[in-house]
């Protein structure tokens, strides 16, 4: 009934194949609760992994996924929340934060630097960029950031925006290595999880005066779309579902927090066979987390590089209609409109001012050529997009490049990644000063 399985297929976290198909046009995989065929198509980072239904059909298919990926049948009980999110989009009639620990990232790195390009490089610091609690050991100086802009908020009248990035889940980053966290699915990781966002909620909820804007769990759900022919995400599949519904439903009980559930990337969820699939993902852990109403919407190109908007598509996209964020955004949300997912959207535009420099849409380490892009705005000229952010902090290192390290992942070594990089999240000077003097707009 089935073809012989002659490869592999595997996405790693940002929708590449790392594997090639022999001649073989079609192969089987088994994901999740369905089976899936691969095709390869276009240029080697793209292909179509979709439920078959034709047994041993080898012919090309355009048809959609229709199955969703779906969560657990039971959901953590939440307590019911006394207040109602604003109406509109919740960025606008407050300042923005900004966080002592990036800008004191940056201070230190211009202070090794010189002339106009420490001038430039100084000027980072003033510019919002969220906050990433990717450890429990983080979680404390969450409280110390809200009692310094709830002050500020009083002080000028104006009510202020803390900006935090949720990320630790148990065997997080499935599909990659750069990014492993601290917690383990196997050694009681999801209710080390439970904790770790019960003392987040336990830090907001003394300044409800202070807005919070939430990113939750970057690659996370995306990989539960792609990559569940991978073993570690297909065992991590009800833990990631059960997480950032407790995610999602703590942080709604406190009234002043606006989560938006990470969605990838335009090179990621943005092929036209993963939109539904996409959309249908997203709006059954809605859902079944009860429908929580300070969900706002995606946040999209967390980390990465594309282009929000542009004319002058990246050769490296090609075969994919939807070139850029936005358009992914305009293709993703009238299927979640009509499935009754909130279609709101914030886009990273943190390290996408230069284009055209990546070897592959897949390479996401330390890209070579990099500049800082768009500053966080919003004023988008598009309805669907909330806000432009700064996501990633500038200058933290995506991975290292060293192959020995237990957390290094190839994309860290390739001719496009700057190099010798040190491991994910620590400071690296030499792609902070490329990010600085490429800016576009210039700083």
């Amino acid at each position: 009934m089935w073809r012989r399985v002659v490869s592999c297929c595997i996405f790693n976290k940002f929708g590449e194949l790392t594997w090639t198909t022999a001649g073989e046009d079609w192969i089987l995989l088994f994901s999740g609760s369905y089976d899936l065929r691969c095709r390869f198509h276009f240029n080697p980072f793209y292909s179509q992994c979709l439920p078959d239904s034709s047994g041993g059909t080898t012919g090309a298919t355009t048809t959609p996924a229709t199955t969703p990926v779906t969560g657990p049948t039971t959901t953590a009980s939440a307590p019911a929340g006394s207040q109602t999110p604003d109406a509109g989009n919740p960025f606008l009639g407050h300042d923005i934060y900004l966080t002592p620990f990036y800008a004191a990232e940056v201070n230190a790195a211009a202070a090794n630097l010189t002339g106009t390009t420490q001038t430039k490089a100084l000027s980072v610091a003033k510019i919002p960029t969220f906050t990433w609690f990717d450890t429990v050991a983080k979680v404390p100086s969450l409280g110390t950031y809200l009692a310094d802009a709830s002050a500020q908020g009083k002080s000028s009248g104006t009510p202020m925006i803390v900006e935090i990035i949720v990320y630790d889940l148990p065997d997080r980053d499935c599909a990659a290595a750069a990014s492993n966290g601290e917690f383990s699915i196997a050694d009681n990781g999801q209710a080390n999880y439970f904790n770790y966002i019960d003392q987040l909620v336990a830090q907001i909820k003394q300044f409800p005066d202070v807005r919070v804007i939430a990113i939750i769990e970057p690659d996370s759900l995306a990989n539960l779309v792609t990559n569940l022919s991978v073993e570690k995400c297909a065992n991590a599949q009800t833990t990631y579902l059960a997480c950032v519904t407790y995610a999602i439903q703590q942080l709604n009980t406190l009234g002043n927090v606006y989560s938006y559930l990470d969605a990838g990337h335009a090179g990621w969820l943005g092929w036209p066979a993963n939109l539904s699939p996409a959309a249908q993902l997203f709006t059954s852990l809605y859902k079944n987390a009860g429908s929580p109403s300070f969900v706002r919407g995606l946040a999209t190109d967390v980390a990465n590089y594309n282009s929000f908007s542009t004319n002058s598509p990246d050769p490296i996209t090609a075969g994919n209609p939807n070139y850029d964020e936005l358009l992914y955004i305009n293709a993703l949300a009238p299927l979640l409109q009509s499935s009754g997912f909130p279609a709101h959207f914030i886009v990273d535009q943190g390290r996408s001012g230069v284009q055209n420099i990546r070897q592959q849409w897949g390479d996401w380490c330390n890209v070579k050529g990099a500049g800082f892009g768009t500053r966080p705005t919003t004023s988008t000229g598009v309805t669907l997009v909330d806000a432009i952010v700064w996501a990633k902090p500038g200058g933290e290192c995506d991975g290292t490049s060293n192959s020995s390290s237990p957390r290094f992942d190839f994309h860290c070594a390739l001719t496009d990644a700057d190099q010798p990089a040190p491991e994910a999240g620590t400071w690296f000077q030499e792609f902070f000063v490329n990010l600085v003097n490429n800016a576009n707009p210039p700083l």
